[in-house]
């Protein structure tokens, strides 16, 4: 029999169980099929542009790498995670259910919940963490623009929380944003990837010209990056293959649960092609940027500033605020993909029948 993907569940067909089924369980439906490659491409632009993946090829210039190395590594662990990217993606492709549910093809429909609340822990201790630099962001700003109003809150610290109010008032909008996004369920993730991926890439490209503009050639730039590059004893092969299990195991986990997208795709290739083109090439443009910048914030300040929210402290004027509203864009095009979507099924997948995607 086949069953309408988003059929009501007063009306789901006789036999199903509440306690494995329910309207966002079901195989999407033809129409649901609209994820092109261009749609995946900007889907890991989003992934991509955030704060650890820019720190990480300067990060890895910290362990003994150069530059040129530290991004080769960048582009090597990126590349390696295609293949389980696209195999796994297919697995969704073929038979357009969650993540959670192909997952009871091997560890049975009990047994099943387990691996997914593992994976869903954690997204969410994730999601924690990416919420709080987001509203950490958001209270900078508030800082800047209405000082007089936020200074007097500074010492009214919440017990507990460890925040004062407005501190804590920038968490939870930065947490509501999340709950727009997926209260408008997954089309509407696809629109704020599809918007927000051309503005974070242009943003690393700005940041590039501010940059060559303010210091000069990026050959004089990246001379300077040899100032914080650790010298030891370990071979370039141990370090370079330490750095390439790093930048794998970034996105290993959002790999497993990759389904939960590719069952929207239009087509097998186009997943393919979106997931190729959208991980690597970003994720290696990023990787420039955040050497550069940091290159730059050792000749501008005198010394290394690896974190672009200290940065942007460090910096005056309206950039302060620029670089501040781009970090915000790009932590949630972060985290609603990797850390909200999957933990949403995962919860779901408990109790199904009383659960949804939205709630979850």
């Amino acid at each position: 029999m086949v069953v309408s993907a988003r059929a009501p569940m007063s009306t789901r067909p006789t036999g199903y169980d509440d306690g494995l089924w329910n309207p966002d369980f079901g195989p999407t439906r033809p129409e649901e099929r609209n994820w092109t490659w261009l749609s995946f491409s900007w889907l890991w632009v989003g992934l991509v542009v955030n704060i650890a993946a820019y720190m990480t090829a300067s990060s890895l210039m910290a362990q003994g790498l150069t530059w040129w190395q530290a991004i080769l590594a960048v582009l090597v662990g990126n590349s390696i995670l295609v293949v389980p990217l696209v195999l796994i993606g297919r697995m969704g492709v073929l038979y357009r259910v969650p993540f959670p549910v192909l997952l009871r093809s091997s560890f049975g429909t009990t047994g099943a919940r387990l691996p997914a609340m593992l994976r869903a822990v954690v997204a969410c201790g994730w999601f924690g963490i990416q919420t709080w630099i987001g509203g950490s962001a958001i209270y900078a700003i508030a800082k800047i623009l209405i000082p007089s109003f936020v200074d007097p809150f500074s010492t009214m610290i919440i017990p507990v929380i460890g925040l004062d109010p407005i501190a804590f008032g920038s968490f939870l909008l930065f947490w509501g944003v999340h709950v727009f996004f997926i209260a408008r369920g997954i089309e509407s993730i696809r629109w704020l990837e599809i918007i927000a991926g051309p503005l974070l890439l242009a943003g690393g490209l700005a940041a590039l010209a501010w940059v060559y503009m303010s210091f000069g050639s990026f050959g004089t730039i990246l001379k300077t990056s040899q100032n914080f590059i650790k010298t030891g004893d370990h071979s370039f092969w141990v370090v370079f293959g330490t750095a390439v299990t790093a930048v794998v195991g970034g996105w290993a986990t959002l790999a497993l649960n990759i389904p939960d997208f590719t069952r929207f795709a239009r087509s097998g290739r186009d997943q393919v092609i979106g997931q190729a083109l959208g991980l690597p090439l970003p994720a290696v443009l990023l990787a420039f940027v955040g050497v550069v910048v940091t290159s730059a914030s050792y000749m501008a300040l005198g010394k290394v500033v690896w974190n672009p929210v200290t940065l942007a402290g460090e910096l005056e004027g309206g950039l302060t605020i620029v670089l501040l509203l781009f970090l915000i864009i790009a932590t949630i095009t972060t985290n609603i993909a990797a850390n909200v979507v999957s933990p949403s099924n995962d919860f779901s997948n408990l109790a199904p029948g009383r659960i949804s995607f939205k709630m979850g």
